[in-house]
């Protein structure tokens, strides 16, 4: 019997197509913007990861809602032709998973008061992990989320494991049903699932022992277990409980710790298995590792390499702006707008970038006031900070802002400030950027995320096309 006739059609929300590639099965067989896709060849869809998957066969029935209309269409697929959907969220049941934990380091429960609904939402869903790299905790998994793991090979997926103990990380996570964290990682092993692994470390919970238990029970699944990334935590003013940073000394030590570990890795594994992420270098003002270090792992998201790929970036761009042509932008002044923990590395190549363009050049490292001066990130500033600590000094005829700051589909902050609001508020030209190349681009008018003030346009610009590589950095 066809699905359409088993399924409740009034109740199931499958899909909204919010747009058709050309050439693409899709388009070949008539499907619109604004369809509704339901099933395919017999299964119902409950997001992109099933699309994928059942779209996946030579010969396609796509069940479609059109308005109150029901339509089947059959299609035959070609070797290596898409599907060609996009859809207006990747889970269509519901939005995102929510988690079940308390950790007391969650920066949802240590978020200011008073920002968007958003950002109180504790997200903790598997589907994100495998399409998007989130990482989870799998404390929240039913049955049949486990079983389409496996049956649909959802590799690689993101894990937070924090500690492996199992009475020590329901402590941690708050979570008395909890399950154990290292069967879970097993069966994923057994099942040919990749893991890559994350340990927010906090002083005194996790660190010392705990940290050297966590890390070999996490090695004895390698290859299963690709990578660790050993992350310190980050805390708000907001934080109501007893955690605390680490001071330089404890970073410094930690940060030891696990450098003498990739040495083991990297003669036992042919990888170093374990990586800090670039704050415990800046925290403790070492030297970042070359990228080869991060063994080709693409976590550049979660922290890691994100310096070393700016550094690399600049010495590039060098040669560029000694070869090449001059700025056409007039410019008596850039300034720079970075968080506190980068601003040295900024500056330093600012300094580089002033001497070879002959520009003046300002780097000005920017105090979370609404999160607190212990959050140094340029990705969680707040565009309310940025233009009261700008006003009160000049800033120029450009002001450079991290690209990161406004990583939402609406291009704007945390506390919903646009490039545009800034631009308006200043009365100044405003350019995003991740890397020292995106500021000469700026400059030579090659950047295509320049906003001028009281231009009346729409405040979302096309941010995702600022970087040269379509990489980021850290700029910001």
């Amino acid at each position: 019997m066809p699905i359409f006739q088993e399924i409740d059609l009034i109740s199931f929300s499958g899909g909204q197509i919010t747009a058709i590639e050309p050439n693409s099965v899709a388009a070949e067989v008539g499907l619109q913007a604004g369809d509704e896709l339901l099933a395919i060849n017999d299964n119902t869809v409950e997001d992109v990861i099933d699309v994928q998957y059942y779209s996946a066969e030579e010969t396609l029935e796509l069940l479609i809602r059109r308005g109150e209309e029901y339509l089947l269409f059959e299609a035959e697929r070609e070797y290596n032709q898409t599907l060609g959907l996009e859809f207006a969220h990747p889970t269509f049941d519901t939005d995102i998973r929510r988690c079940n934990n308390l950790c007391e380091f969650c920066f949802v429960l240590q978020m200011a008061p008073k920002f968007r609904r958003t950002l109180y939402i504790k997200d903790d869903d598997y589907r994100y992990s495998f399409l998007f790299g989130h990482f989870v905790t799998l404390t929240n998994l039913s049955e049949h989320d486990w079983w389409r793991i496996k049956t649909m090979r959802l590799s690689p997926l993101y894990v937070s494991v924090h500690v492996t103990d199992w009475e020590l990380r329901r402590k941690f996570l708050r979570n008395p049903t909890a399950p154990d964290i290292i069967p879970q990682l097993q069966w994923l092993a057994d099942c040919g699932i990749e893991i890559h692994t994350q340990l927010v470390i906090v002083p005194g919970f996790n660190d010392g022992p705990w940290l050297e238990r966590s890390v070999h029970e996490l090695a004895d699944l390698y290859p299963a277990v690709q990578s660790i990334s050993v992350v310190p935590v980050g805390l708000t003013k907001q934080h109501k409980y007893t955690m605390r940073t680490h001071t330089v000394s404890e970073a410094a030590a930690t940060l030891d710790y696990v450098n003498s570990l990739q040495a083991l890795f990297l003669d036992e594994f042919g990888v170093r298995f374990a990586y800090p992420t670039d704050e415990w270098y800046l925290v403790t003002d070492r030297e970042v590792p070359q990228l080869d270090a991060y063994d080709g792992q693409e976590l550049h998201e979660n922290g890691l390499g994100m310096v070393r790929f700016f550094l690399d970036e600049w010495d590039e761009v060098k040669g560029e702006i000694v070869n090449g042509q001059l700025p056409i932008v007039d410019c008596q002044l850039v300034t720079l707008v970075t968080g506190s923990m980068f601003a040295g590395i900024l500056q330093a190549k600012a300094a580089e970038f002033a001497e070879i363009t002959g520009l003046a050049v300002e780097v000005r490292p920017i105090t979370n006031e609404r999160l607190g001066s212990t959050i140094t990130t340029a990705g969680l500033l707040m565009g309310t900070d940025v233009l009261n600590q700008l006003e009160t000094a000049p800033y120029g005829d450009l002001i450079v802002l991290p690209r990161v700051m406004f990583d939402h589909p609406d291009t704007i902050s945390l506390d919903d400030i646009s490039p545009q609001d800034i631009a308006n508020r200043l009365n100044v030209t405003i350019a995003l950027a991740d890397t020292m190349g995106d500021v000469w681009d700026a400059l030579t008018g090659e950047s295509k995320v320049i906003i001028q003030p009281n231009n009346t346009r729409p405040n979302s610009i096309p941010i995702k096309t600022l970087s040269r590589d379509d990489k980021t950095s850290h700029f910001s």
